[in-house]
């Protein structure tokens, strides 16, 4: 919303919201191509268009995975950080070691869960963790809000700096709303997979979205231009209130990042044989502990390193969820579906692929600027 404004970030949201429902969609309905089900996004290209592009879509997909841990990471180092402030806002307790106290809880989450479908009761905590902070951020935006003198909504920053925010909101809006797993997740529903997905994409894409876009415009709406990339860090109130919003944002960030890390761990768990057996026997828990610790290591220094969220959010919609979600979704149709489809049709996904492409290449500019101006006025390790 703030590089965007009132009217772009309004357009921007419902309409990021929409497309992403189109293109999450075509993914769902190849579920079952070619008379199999394929439980995996690299499965799936790798059906359509053969070995080379199976490994190329893995690699966009892990990267896509790796940036998202990465911004989670990073939202709940500021989440921890936000709690130590309203005790003591002395700076002894840093970002960066925040996002260090992150990284080790995450892995230590990830040790216990040995695969994707152990997340069950985990994602109805998750869904409790969220609606209290969408619930905490709202009331107390609306309260001050309401008390706030005048506000002001223009866009801050230079010329050239509000076209390059405008682009490169692009790629944050983007990656708002898609995963780059559904093939994965949509592998755990009871048949009819396809119509099941659907249903719950309709679902999330509506009544979902409702809070998380009302927590944009109600806290936009309250502070304007001034307002935080971390809401709670812009919103006033009881102390207890914010700690428990805080918490509850920390400890949502941990389940929905190992949602995302854990196609990597599957991908591992079945590449050495840890997959069979026992999940919590000494050695796949030595196992879990060396990779899984590993992996989260190197995610939560390349977090603290740069702890920028909104341009690691717009770079993650660039390089990853373009490519993944709406290039290669409306490519892979196109092909699996050129026999079933009319020429209208035909073109229209084409124009998707070379206009997905386009925005793709223009965001990942915007992102990468961003980041190199950022990393100029803040030192590496930076206490944000």
């Amino acid at each position: 919303m703030v590089p965007l404004g009132w009217a772009g970030g309004t357009v921007g949201l419902i309409l990021t919201g929409a497309i992403s429902l189109y293109a999450n969609t075509l993914i769902a309905r190849l579920h079952e191509v070619g008379g199999k089900r394929h439980i995996r996004y690299r499965d799936l290209a790798g059906h359509i268009y053969g070995k080379r592009m199976y490994f190329i879509t893995w690699a966009l997909q892990f990267l896509n995975l790796f940036m998202f841990n990465t911004g989670y990471l990073i939202l709940a180092g500021q989440a921890l950080k936000a709690v130590y402030v309203l005790y003591r806002d002395d700076g002894a307790l840093k970002l960066p070691y925040c996002i260090a106290i992150a990284g080790v809880v995450s892995a230590l989450f990830a040790f216990g869960i040995p695969h994707l479908s152990a997340l069950r009761i985990w994602l109805g905590f998750s869904t409790f963790f969220t609606l209290i902070y969408v619930i905490a951020a709202l009331v107390l935006s609306i309260k001050d809000g309401t008390n706030a003198s005048a506000r002001d909504y223009s866009i801050p920053g230079s010329k050239m700096n509000r076209i390059f925010g405008i682009i490169g909101s692009m790629g944050t809006l983007v990656s708002l709303g898609n995963t780059g797993i559904l093939p994965e997740i949509q592998a755990t529903l009871r048949p009819p997979a396809i119509r099941n997905m659907e249903k719950a994409l309709r679902l999330q894409f509506t009544a979902g979205m409702l809070p998380l876009y009302a927590v944009a415009f109600t806290g936009y709406w309250a502070y304007g231009s001034s307002t935080s990339i971390y809401l709670l860090n812009s919103v006033n109130g009881p102390v207890w209130v914010l700690t428990l919003a805080n918490i509850a944002a920390f400890l949502q960030t941990i389940v929905s990042l190992h949602i995302f890390a854990s196609p990597m761990y599957e991908y591992i768990d079945t590449r050495y044989g840890m997959d069979k057996g026992n999940a919590f026997s000494f050695h796949s828990l030595l196992f879990r502990v060396g990779v899984r610790g590993g992996y989260l290591a190197i995610n939560t220094l390349v977090a603290a390193l740069l702890p920028f969220l909104g341009d690691f959010m717009s770079l993650i919609g660039a390089f990853c969820s373009f490519p993944v979600t709406f290039v290669l979704a409306n490519h892979m149709y196109l092909t699996a579906k050129k026999s079933k489809i009319s020429v209208p049709q035909r073109a229209w996904h084409w124009l998707n692929v070379v206009g997905f492409s386009c925005l793709a290449v223009a965001s990942a500019v915007a992102a990468l600027r961003f980041i190199v101006l950022h990393s100029k006025t803040y030192n590496v390790f930076a206490d944000l």
